[in-house]
């Protein structure tokens, strides 16, 4: 699949690509032109699901999804996973109503400007989760235990995307009806910084309900 790649995180008032992609939660495609003309869409890009933090946002996303939708946005979780692996995890962690699809190469992540970083930089941070983990770690010291803790196991489908994608930065967007980027949420990777966050649900509600004002504004 061939897409456009940018050099930055797409900004507030910056056009969203059409991006295509291969639905998990059903069979055929999802494309974003789909939600065109109809409902906002707040788009997460994250790694594959051997990610403990990545299956945390999704879940938190979906979590969120019931209050957006009653703002009018939909939500769609975009995965490093390929399709079949991605679809197995899913129906045993079904997330019902929450739109997700597969993108194995990262094709999306590079439309959206999500770079990769260097993969010193990611073995040189140490994350410090105290009550889950025994001490400060580094990335996969920390994903190795989180992922026997939570009973995740590794395929080689998995395998590969960790090899391939372990430094792929991740986030969210929030997309209008007619196709433009109204609120972005990026990863920064930083020695010594907390990291992984995910954007406070408050503040998704918030922009979420101004972005659905302003098109009914205007739809008037």
């Amino acid at each position: 699949m061939s897409m456009c790649s940018v050099d930055h995180p797409l900004q507030p008032g910056d056009p969203a690509p059409n991006i295509v992609l291969d639905a998990i939660s059903r069979e055929g495609k999802i494309a974003l032109n789909d939600f065109r003309g109809r409902n906002p869409l707040l788009i997460g890009l994250f790694r594959g699901l051997h990610c403990p933090f990545c299956r945390r946002h999704i879940a938190a996303m979906a979590q969120l999804n019931p209050a957006l939708r009653e703002k009018g946005v939909e939500c769609l979780a975009v995965v490093n996973t390929p399709v079949e692996r991605a679809r197995l995890y899913f129906r045993y962690h079904p997330m019902p109503h929450l739109f997700a699809a597969s993108d194995p190469e990262r094709a999306s992540h590079r439309a959206f400007g999500l770079r990769e970083v260097g993969m010193d930089t990611v073995t040189a941070i140490r994350i410090d989760l105290p009550g889950e983990l025994p001490e400060p770690m580094d990335v996969m010291a920390m994903t190795e235990l989180l992922n026997k803790k939570e009973g995740y196991e590794i395929t080689e489908a998995d395998q590969q995307m960790m090899a391939s994608g372990q430094g792929q930065l991740v986030g969210q967007f929030l997309i209008d009806r007619e196709g433009i980027v109204r609120w972005s949420f990026t990863e920064v990777l930083e020695v010594g910084l907390q990291t992984f966050r995910a954007p406070k649900p408050e503040e998704l509600i918030s922009v979420a309900s101004q972005v659905a004002h302003s098109l009914d504004d205007r739809a008037l």
